[in-house]
């Protein structure tokens, strides 16, 4: 089926080459990285975490999402999903592909990675999350591709596929509840010091990724001849509102939690991200649009009559995607390092060659994802 990816309109080549050129500047940043150091980041010895792992922890999250479209297809045999699974399972290889490019880049040296398995050390986080990644990336491999053969070939998905796909509804929820023990488990970050960091990133998670993955399907549906059907995307449209809806009633708990406790360094953290600490503002516009973004896609998903308008609709899923990104991708970290435990304010702000460096990643994100999509794409037109 990989030649179905080699054939396309000038439109798609003209993307394909839009894309390796910013892999092209991306990598170019990375190497001058990799010969310098760390030290053309805006990261510090305060900020140890910076848009690296903001990117790799949001798009866990997006990864993880593909389980809202896997439970309902193969445990409650919704068949109004059997067109659309594939585009989920695809959607999280590139996303767990762009997770392991941004540990990468993170940790300096690309050897280092080899330690985790040369010097196994199973009390680690770390050494889980390593685990759990790579699973969900081979087990989605695996089922997604093979499903899409036996598509192409009209006969039923293969039983040895069947255990794969049972096994990665639990595994995607893990990938995101590893990702979340690694920030809950550090007693020095108060921000991130709480028992429902892991509710809060499937919450998220389980809005942000069919958001990002309905849009992609109106653009499918823009640029091709497949139609993901309405009953389907409205279905998972509902799934988005009130995975929101729990989302943001998780950090209102927060807010609770920390003001009415009145404990200075809970406190500390959103009040630098929402209202300003000691002057130190530069986060607090982008979390309000957040918060706002977030109502936004919340409303219009809760009327039907909004949420049945395809223009309406999209605007919801990137009102949400947008929010989630910036609370979870920015706000996340940074606020969790700045203020320090030692109540000081150390401000984070990433250079330009590790921005074009992330550019880099999310565009070979994107590349995979655009042969994926073909592929699938083709495959249906032609059983349809």
């Amino acid at each position: 089926m990989i030649e179905k990816a080699l054939k396309g309109e000038p439109r798609y080549w003209a993307w394909i080459f839009f894309l390796l050129s910013i892999i092209g500047v991306g990598f170019g940043c990375y190497l001058y990285q990799l010969s310098y150091g760390l030290g053309i980041t805006g990261m510090s010895r305060d900020v140890s975490w910076g848009v690296y792992i903001a990117q790799f922890t949001y798009l866990v999250g997006v990864a993880a999402s593909a389980v809202m479209l896997v439970i309902p297809m193969y445990l409650h045999h919704f068949k109004k999903y059997a067109k659309v699974v594939i585009f989920g399972e695809f959607l999280a290889i590139a996303a767990v592909t762009m997770c392991l490019l941004f540990i990468i880049v993170d940790i300096g040296q690309p050897a280092r990675v080899l330690n985790v398995v040369l010097h196994p050390t199973p009390g680690s986080i770390l050494f889980w999350d390593m685990v759990v990644l790579n699973g969900y990336l081979l087990i989605n491999v695996i089922v997604g591709w093979n499903t899409l053969l036996a598509d192409k070939k009209n006969v039923p998905t293969p039983g040895w596929v069947k255990p794969f796909i049972y096994l990665s509804i639990p595994w995607a929820v893990s990938i995101h509840t590893v990702t979340a023990f690694l920030y809950a488990g550090l007693p020095g970050r108060h921000l991130w010091l709480t028992a429902v960091m892991a509710p809060r990133f499937l919450a998220s998670a389980f809005a942000s990724g069919p958001a990002l993955l309905i849009l992609l399907l109106l653009l499918v549906r823009r640029f091709s001849k497949f139609d993901a059907g309405f009953d389907a995307i409205q279905t998972l449209a509902k799934t988005i509102c009130y995975a929101m809806i729990i989302n943001v009633f998780l950090l209102l708990m927060e807010f609770f939690t920390a003001y009415y406790s009145h404990i200075p360094g809970h406190i500390h953290g959103l009040e630098y991200l929402f209202f300003g600490l000691h002057g130190h503002d530069n986060l607090v516009p982008f979390m309000w649009t957040s918060a706002i973004l977030g109502v936004l896609g919340i409303f219009l998903l809760l009327v039907p009559k909004l949420r049945m308008r395809y223009d309406l609709l999209a605007v919801a899923c990137g009102a949400i995607f947008l929010a989630t990104y910036i609370d979870k991708g920015v706000g996340l970290v940074i606020g969790g390092f700045v203020p320090n435990p030692f109540e000081g304010v150390t401000q984070y702000y990433p250079t330009f060659p590790e921005l074009m460096i992330t550019l880099g990643i999310w565009s070979i994100g994107a590349l995979i994802l655009t042969i994926l999509y073909k592929i699938a794409v083709s495959v249906r037109e032609e059983t349809a």
